[in-house]
């Protein structure tokens, strides 16, 4: 039986429980309402039951006739009459030693009457529930005195018990049909919640709810994705281990009550992600610790398939780490800039090779020489330069790439460096961020003016490191603001940075964030502080923005 019970729904377990809780409400009510009404029907009788029996001790003719020789012969017709109009079911009138006078059994007249008669004889009336000859019975005993007050007689008059339960009977007929519309209003009200329960539950028990939860609260903290579980006001009702390492939120801020997301200290660009109403199909977002992309659906309930009526239940935000794989994307960028740059000075050095010879074979060997010592002293100078100066491998190579795919684009390439630039610490990927990225931007732009020129100022001193990228551009219109995702000044840009637009700069933004520097932007001159790795914390101070300015 317990087996088969635990097998039900938690709508059908709250439909039998609240409908045995009503019937048994029901009929405790009903006993009590029955014995507090039988308490006044008995109460009733024998307030009656009182007042006849004192009204025929009290009169005259009584008194009379029961000093008669024969007492019966003038009592027995008008108790009998006293009976019929009052409405009693005997009316016994006795002599002091309990003799009968009357009695609606006239062969009972004669015989001892059966019941207390001791307070009446001390001239105290008194009612009582007593089984006699005709069952039992709710009767009241009257002394009957004369005029000097002694006790001559005594006369009692009762009601059975048989008609005293008639009369309940009718009154409890009433509170039983008022019981059972309580019980089928009551039963009305548990099935409809019992239907409500079983359409929001689909019609699961609470032991395979459980079960359910178990598994899905494993799957969902297993998972390497971020899931994020949004109600029907965008409200957070559940983060996965994974979202609040990517999100930046404390373990168990998301708890058994949705959070608000004024609540929670998301990155700027994941709230308003996350405070959309719509879907969202592969969005990059940047924080200042991860490259997010970030799905959304919409999670509507209907109650059954094909419903038109629909309504919004919340969302699901996966949310997935790309941030290694833009690092990749970025050394990847820079190993292929240095390609092509080999790639373009082989094409470009095989050209002059040729003509050289050619000059050789046409008998100006002073000019083939002349034209091979230039190009051999132009070249040869930027990378004696930047060896003698830079220390920093990665940065080195980025320079010469770079100003190897200035050269190849008709772009003259400066570079500004100190004397000596010592090793910086700083993590090569994010030199290769930086840097990359604002020499691209600046080679761009500056592509599109009459006279290209992208120039690089570099230095370091008193624990920071300076990078500063300039070009004959005019600058971005949007100001500091083109380092938020999807801003660019680019004509081709696609919106919101969907084909790799309007990205580079934020991630620029962002490496310089968790290195704890800052960004200034001033017409076309990008300038980058960063704080040398020991001194960076200091500098950067606890909860100092690294936020870009203008």
């Amino acid at each position: 039986m317990v087996r088969w019970v635990r097998g039900w729904s938690i709508a059908a377990k709250l439909f039998a429980l609240q409908l045995a809780v009503i019937v048994a409400l029901a009929a405790i009510a009903v006993a009590l309402i029955w014995a507090d009404a039988r308490a006044d029907v008995e109460r009733d009788a024998a307030v009656k039951s009182m007042a006849i029996a004192q009204t025929i001790a009290n009169d005259p003719f009584v008194v009379d006739a029961v000093r008669a020789d024969d007492p019966t012969a003038a009592l027995q017709p008008y108790a009998l009459d006293v009976m019929r109009e009052a409405g009693v079911d005997f009316i016994t009138i006795m002599a002091p030693d309990r003799t009968r006078y009357t009695h609606p059994d006239p062969s009972q007249i004669g015989q001892a009457f059966l019941g207390s008669i001791d307070r009446a004889l001390d001239g105290e009336p008194f009612s009582e529930t007593y089984t006699g000859t005709l069952g039992p019975s709710v009767r009241s005993v009257v002394p009957i005195e004369d005029a000097s007050g002694e006790v001559v007689a005594l006369v009692s008059a009762g009601i059975t018990v048989s008609n005293t339960q008639v009369a309940l009977g009718a009154r409890i007929a009433t509170v039983v049909l008022a019981a059972a519309f309580m019980i089928a209003l009551g039963a009305l009200g548990a099935w409809l919640l019992s239907r409500y329960l079983r359409r929001v539950t689909w019609g699961r028990g609470a032991e395979e709810m459980s079960r359910m939860f178990a598994y899905y609260e494993g799957v969902l903290h297993s998972l390497g994705e971020g899931l994020v579980l949004q109600d029907d006001r965008n409200r957070v009702v559940l983060a996965n281990d994974r979202a609040q390492e990517l999100l930046g939120l404390p373990r168990g801020i998301v708890g058994t009550t949705p959070a608000s997301l004024d609540g929670l200290d998301l990155a700027p660009a994941v709230a308003e992600v996350l405070a959309r109403p719509d879907a969202v199909v592969d969005e990059i977002v940047i924080t200042p610790t991860h490259v997010l992309v970030v799905d959304r659906d919409v999670v509507v309930s209907r109650s059954r398939p094909g419903d038109p009526h629909a309504r919004r239940v919340g969302t699901v935000t996966t949310l997935r780490d790309h941030t290694r794989l833009q690092e990749l994307t970025g050394e990847l960028a820079t190993m292929t800039t240095l390609s092509d740059a080999l790639r373009s000075q082989a094409h470009e050095f095989a050209n002059r090779l040729h003509t050289v010879i050619a000059l050789i074979e046409l008998g100006r060997p002073e000019d083939a020489v002349e034209l091979a010592s230039n190009e051999l002293a132009l070249s040869q100078a930027l990378a004696d330069r930047l060896l003698s100066a830079v220390e920093e491998p990665v940065l080195l190579a980025l320079l010469l790439g770079k100003a190897a795919q200035a050269g190849e684009r008709g772009i003259r390439f400066e570079v500004d460096l100190p004397d000596r630039l010592a090793a910086t610490g700083i993590d090569p990927r994010e030199t290769i961020t930086i840097v990359g990225n604002l020499i691209d931007n600046a080679l761009d732009a500056a592509s599109t003016t009459a006279a290209p020129e992208v120039c690089v100022a570099i230095e370091a001193g008193e624990g920071r490191l300076v990078i500063a990228v300039a070009d004959s551009g005019a600058g971005p219109a949007t100001g500091a603001r083109v380092f938020d995702l999807g801003v660019t000044g680019k004509a081709d840009a696609a919106v919101g940075g969907r084909h790799g637009r309007g990205i580079g700069l934020a991630l620029v933004r962002q490496s310089v964030d968790r290195l704890g520097g800052r960004i200034r932007v001033d017409g076309s001159r990008f300038e980058v502080t960063l704080p040398l790795p020991g001194d960076a914390v200091a500098a950067a101070g606890p909860g100092a923005p690294g936020a870009a300015g203008a």
